[in-house]
């Protein structure tokens, strides 16, 4: 009984964390310098505290997917080995397409593109 007639400073602080995680809390703010009218830079800040399952209950769910936070989620960006050769591939036929060849009568034997240079004499 002596709780509610004299509440601690610690009670009213968890039934606060406990009404924000629960309903939610969104602090939105804009941050803009000037200097002689002209705009310099704008910062927007948006800040959402809530529990997880008041995120989900609302659709926001981007940690589940995010590869820095779930070592399980597959990276976006990711590339397998055989999507990498074959990319390899493809840049090196453009490359060949690109760069231009020697008009020599021979070539170095199984290099692409030519020789790379005159051969040396056999007294050198």
């Amino acid at each position: 009984m002596p709780e509610y007639l004299a509440p601690t400073r610690s009670h009213g602080l968890v039934e606060i964390l406990d009404r924000v995680l629960d309903k939610g809390l969104v602090i939105a703010g804009d941050i803009k310098i000037n200097l002689a009218n002209v705009e310099l830079i704008t910062i927007q800040v948006r800040l959402l505290v809530c529990s997880i399952d008041k995120a989900e209950a609302i659709g926001l769910n981007w940690w589940r997917y995010d590869p820095r936070l779930t070592a399980g989620a597959p990276a976006a960006n990711a590339l397998v080995a055989g999507d990498l050769e074959a990319r390899l591939d493809r840049i090196e036929r453009q490359l060949d397409l690109l760069t231009p060849r020697p008009h020599s009568s021979h070539t170095s034997g199984g290099q692409r593109g030519g020789s790379a240079g005159p051969e040396p004499s056999a007294t050198e």
